[in-house]
């Protein structure tokens, strides 16, 4: 398996350490008085942005993750040194979960935004911070106080300018292998894609986007049914939606139901720009439908592709480069 798109991991920070109790002893000074330092503090854990990653997998496999301790503190009023912190590097898109609450803990969005998930244990005082009028010999100092611990969740949203909708054998992956250099697995059968996958579209003129191939969707799949939560959380973070769906269907009923899934899982995905591709039109004499499709909606362009032979594949990147270019909040890759 090379993609991963959950973790669960328990994460640890380090505890404090603890302040010394000392008093200054020297030849010329018997009576120095409280001299004991402060322990240092404990190591956060926290994640990290790395723009070159698009998987999970490697946290899989770290379940608990732990933070240095401070150290305790030294005579002469020397503080401890802070305990390392620990760092995680996860790829952007990744949302974080209280795994016990489901409280939302923060998402990563950025190449080297940080986020800590658990914070070191602050270090306890040494005995020299108690001296007083009336305490001239304090005989104790503070313990540091604990890490946190907690369990965390991470799923992975992909971050995609375009990203491919539609249900299994649709094309979907045929397109992305005619329009980057991505090679995913292309088959005959439904279910192929079984992981999303990522291409970059590249033009002659140095113009480029990012493509994801989003594992096909069932029907009810925003029940759960299948592994469809899983595959539609993808969805979320597309600047772009493009529809496949192909000719040797009832392309109206198919895209209709497309969109009852996603208004189902969440509605606002429908307010994403959109394009509908009807795929496969060289099983068509002439590369030509029997009638115009029409939709119960005006706000999708419709364009009639051949993966297979590069029918009208150009004429796709031009449109979907349009579409972005209008998205106020996109940037071109």
């Amino acid at each position: 398996m090379r993609f991963a798109d959950y973790a669960k991991i328990y994460v640890t920070a380090g505890n404090g350490g603890s302040g010394m109790v000392h008093f200054r002893r020297e030849k010329y000074v018997p009576k120095g008085g409280p001299d004991g330092g402060d322990g240092g503090s404990g190591g956060d854990v926290l994640l990290i942005g790395n723009a070159q990653l698009n998987t999970l997998l490697d946290l899989r496999y770290r379940k608990y993750v732990k933070a240095q301790h401070g150290a305790d503190g030294h005579t002469s009023r020397k503080t401890g040194s802070d305990g390392e912190d620990e760092i995680l590097e996860v790829p952007l898109g990744t949302v974080i979960y209280d795994a016990d609450t489901k409280e939302r803990i923060g998402e990563i969005t950025e190449d080297e935004e940080k986020i800590v998930v658990a914070e070191g244990g602050q270090g306890g005082l040494g005995n020299w911070h108690f001296k007083s009028a009336t305490k001239q010999t304090p005989q104790y100092a503070q313990d540091g106080r604990p890490g946190e611990e907690r369990a965390i969740e991470l799923e992975l949203k992909l971050i995609a300018d375009v990203g491919l909708v539609g249900f299994p054998n649709a094309g979907k992956s045929t397109l992305l292998s005619a329009l980057s250099e991505a090679r995913p697995k292309v088959a005959g059968y439904p279910f192929t894609t079984l992981e999303p996958n990522l291409g970059v579209v590249t033009f002659s003129d140095f113009r480029s986007f990012v493509m994801a191939d989003i594992p096909g969707i069932i029907e009810d799949a925003h029940e759960g049914k299948g592994l469809g939560i899983q595959f539609l959380r993808h969805i979320e973070r597309n600047n772009l939606l493009l529809f496949m769906v192909g000719c040797d269907e009832d392309i109206t009923k198919q895209y209709d139901a497309l969109l009852h899934e996603l208004r189902e899982y969440r509605e606002d995905l429908l307010d994403k720009p959109r394009i509908l591709a009807v795929t496969k039109l060289d099983l068509k004499e002439g590369f030509e439908l029997e009638e115009p499709v029409e939709l119960n909606d005006d706000k999708t362009e419709i364009v009639e592709i051949s993966s297979a032979t590069g029918h009208n594949i150009d004429l796709l990147k031009e449109k979907i480069w349009e579409k972005l270019q209008i998205i106020g909040d996109y940037q071109p890759s």
